[in-house]
């Protein structure tokens, strides 16, 4: 639990920045590795210090992580500095195990028909995925963390309605695999604040002092009052995207994530201090729009700012 702890401390709200990976999933166009560099170093500089840097996937398929390593060597050397990578194989847990990458992210579908499109495995051979990865980290590189991350964990566009119980279940499954931390994923933005809220208090009785992970889209609108219902009900490590970037091209329908500017005031309204310069993230906003000037950039702290004339933060 100590690696856990020091990764993720319980006594504050933690936002991992997500738009290098997710937000990248689907952008016809991307920004150069010096573009990359910068965007990572500007939120950085402005107080974010979690990142899923990319995905270990065949270049000639997602060229747009090709540069995977380059960003994962830059980020190993910022002090405090907390990267991830998405693992969706054997050959993408072996390379990142042999890089710098400090946690490995995993993929359980809680919608068998989802699990199948994704990544062409079952939920239970997913699981076995996740205590492979589990095992070999023990072995190899024991500092690094697993992350287990439950997707379509709130309605699936293939399959509909997604049991809570499932969910748990396979959270719960993968704890026991060797999982570090978990988290669950409204892939497809289909949740409201009252489903989160109760699934949220349900993961936050299953992993007791353990942390998990909220992961939100916003496709239909609902994703900060989400953001809001999670942090009420024992959710301390929030998913985001600048401008809110992202989506799943196995998942249709699914479109970006909540926006990373946003739930910092969001966080710091409801009394989390982020200890994040907003001022600094917008201006990170700077780098993607110029790099991808075709995907549009959401959120509503870029549009007005905080409040001028008072004291917003926590």
């Amino acid at each position: 639990m100590s690696r856990l702890a020091d990764a993720y401390p319980a006594d504050r709200v933690t936002i991992r920045e997500v738009g290098l990976r997710d937000g990248l999933q689907m952008v016809q166009r991307f920004p150069t590795t010096a573009g990359k560099l910068d965007w990572l170093d500007r939120e950085y500089r402005a107080g974010l210090c979690h990142f899923e840097l990319g995905s270990f996937l065949p270049a000639a398929r997602f060229p747009q992580f090709a540069d995977l390593p380059q960003l994962l060597n830059h980020a190993a050397a910022a002090k405090g500095l907390h990267s991830a990578v998405l693992t969706l194989n054997e050959r993408g847990i072996e390379a990142a195990l042999a890089s710098p990458a400090k946690e490995l992210v995993c993929v359980v579908s809680a919608s068998e028909a989802h699990s199948e499109a994704n990544i062409r495995r079952s939920r239970a051979d997913s699981v076995a995925l996740v205590a492979r990865a589990a095992g070999d980290r023990d072995a190899a590189a024991p500092d690094k963390l697993v992350n287990a991350g439950i997707a379509m964990a709130l309605g699936c566009s293939l399959s509909g309605e997604v049991p809570a119980s499932e969910v748990l279940r396979l959270a719960e499954a993968c704890l026991t695999e060797g999982a570090d931390i978990v988290g669950v994923a409204d892939t497809v933005g289909y949740a409201g604040p009252r489903q989160v809220a109760t699934l949220c208090a349900a993961m936050s009785k299953l992993c007791g002092d353990r942390p998990f992970i909220v992961h939100l889209h916003d496709t239909r609108g609902t994703g900060i009052a989400n953001a809001a219902a999670a942090l009420d009900n024992g959710a301390r490590v929030i998913d985001a995207a600048l401008g809110g970037l992202g989506g799943c091209p196995f998942a249709p329908g699914a479109t970006g994530n909540i926006v990373t500017e946003d739930l910092v005031y969001l966080c710091e309204r409801m009394g989390f201090a982020t200890g994040i310069d907003l001022a600094g993230l917008v201006a990170a906003r700077a780098v993607a729009g110029a790099k991808m000037p075709d995907e549009p950039l959401y959120g509503g702290i870029a549009r007005s700012g905080p409040p001028g004339n008072m004291d917003w933060r926590a």
